[in-house]
Parts: C-alpha cells; sequence; structure tokens
C-alpha cells in the first residue's frame, strides 16, 4: 500500500489493495522543505507513527495527546486562533537526505502530519500550516487501514 497526495488537486489517494481517494488541505504557503516555511513538503516519506486510535470523532489533540476536548463552535469560538489538529494524526518522516529528511528540511522535525480539521474548514484548497489535513471521517477511515510503514508520496 502507498499513499499518493497530489497537491495540484488537493487529493489524497490510497494505492493497493485497497483504492480510494480523498479531498484534502495542504500548506497555504505552498510546496518547501525548510524549517518554519509552513510549507507542504514534497518526495517520498513515510507514516513513522500514529496517535488517536479509539478516540471520538472531533477529538482535539495537542502535542499528539487527547487534550480532552472535543470540537465543537462554542469551541472554535473561545479559542479563534488555534489551529486545531482534531481525531487522528498520521505523523510523517521523509525518506530523502538533503531533500525532507535531517538539517532544516527534516519533515518528521517539522511534525508534519495528515491530521483532521473542523468540518467548516474548506477541502480543495490550499489552507494549512505544511500538514496535510483532512475531514475527520475520511481520515478515520483511512487511519483504519494505514500501518507504520506505509509509503507516502508527496508530489506536485
Amino acid at each position: 500500500m502507498e499513499l499518493i497526495i497530489t497537491l495540484s488537486d488537493q487529493s489524497l489517494e490510497i494505492r493497493g489493495e485497497n483504492r480510494e481517494r480523498f479531498a484534502i488541505s495542504s500548506a497555504r504557503n505552498g510546496v518547501g522543505e525548510a524549517m518554519g516555511s509552513e510549507a507542504t513538503p514534497r518526495g517520498r516519506h513515510m507514516v513513522r507513527a500514529r496517535f488517536g486510535a479509539g478516540l471520538p470523532e472531533g477529538a482535539v489533540l495537542t502535542g499528539r495527546k487527547f487534550s480532552g476536548e472535543v470540537y465543537s463552535a462554542e469551541l472554535a469560538k473561545q479559542y479563534p486562533e488555534r489551529d486545531w489538529v482534531l481525531t487522528r494524526i498520521l505523523w510523517l518522516g521523509g525518506l530523502e537526505a538533503g531533500r525532507n529528511q535531517g538539517g532544516n528540511v527534516d519533515s518528521f522535525r517539522r511534525f508534519i502530519y495528515i491530521h483532521g480539521t473542523p468540518d467548516s474548514e474548506p477541502m480543495g484548497t490550499p489552507a494549512s500550516h505544511g500538514c496535510i489535513r483532512m475531514r475527520n471521517a475520511d481520515l478515520i477511515r483511512l487511519f483504519d487501514l494505514v500501518p507504520v510503514g506505509t509509503l507516502v508520496t508527496i508530489t506536485e
């Protein structure tokens, strides 16, 4: 199994025994690998870690831990500037030394995730701070299929 993320059409495709396609939202700042760029890194990656198994849809994750909160419109009003990481996290690590692994371009140290986002956030248009955002229900489906070690290719 491999995940193919195509930034030009804002999609994530599962290739393998299960073939599915999902809408995503990548970085508002476009593509880029540099630390602090808030851009989505390109190239070959792998799922290095998974967080959130068994949590409710909309669970708020802070520092990869469940905060005890579940996203709601009221919570959003209380914290309007929060970059919501919801439901599940697939943490990506780069596989290409000097491109997305090591030094100032390390996707893992940049905390590049595939994660859930509020349903009110747009899909199909770049809006994140570098991560790949998905609808929560879609992410739960993906999470249940994707083990640690799954290859992920991010292309323009």
